[in-house]
């Protein structure tokens, strides 16, 4: 990650080319940078907590899936898609896009829903293919294929949400 306050070091720390174990008078501790970092409206900061929510979402899909693994596969995959993917947007509406008041809870299911779609083709797609291929049904097997096809799908709804789905600036 890459975040200009991150960048700085005391003084101490140019001399010997480590942090300092306190900060410098007048400066913050690193966790504070990182902290005021991370909430801030940058673009780094927006995709890490893009990630984060990201990875979050997956595990309750992974234990939704794993919990519904005796329907089948795919209905078990299209309940934990649903669930997790709710949940999701949410999140990225209040926490990674700092959406909630400009954003309405519908508006963003729509908009963030219609990108899943596209991850949802391509994640049934995909264990449909693992299916035919191993004959295996194993759930870790299946799992690792949905997160690698969902990263990829998870980088093109990141640009949707943050280029193509945003609220037009408020006017003056």
């Amino acid at each position: 990650m890459t975040c200009a306050s991150l960048l700085r070091r005391g003084q101490a720390a140019d001399t010997v080319g480590d942090l300092p174990d306190a900060p410098a008078p007048g400066e913050r501790p690193v966790s504070d940078r990182l902290t005021a970092c991370l909430r801030g409206d940058s673009i780094p900061a927006q995709f890490l907590r893009f990630v984060l929510v990201g990875g979050a979402s997956t595990v309750v899909y992974a234990l939704l899936f794993v919990a519904g693994h005796g329907w089948g596969y795919l209905t078990a995959h299209l309940v934990a898609t649903a669930a997790s993917t709710v949940l999701a947007n949410e999140l990225h509406r209040r926490l990674t896009f700092h959406a909630d008041e400009r954003v309405h809870w519908f508006t963003a299911q729509w908009e963030a829903g219609g990108v899943t779609v596209l991850g949802l083709l391509a994640t049934s797609t995909a264990l449909g293919l693992l299916d035919a291929l191993t004959g295996d049904n194993h759930p870790v097997l299946q799992i690792a294929t949905v997160v690698g096809v969902t990263a990829f799908i998870g980088l093109l709804r990141f640009i949707a949400l943050r280029w193509i789905f945003r609220p037009a600036p408020a006017r003056a």
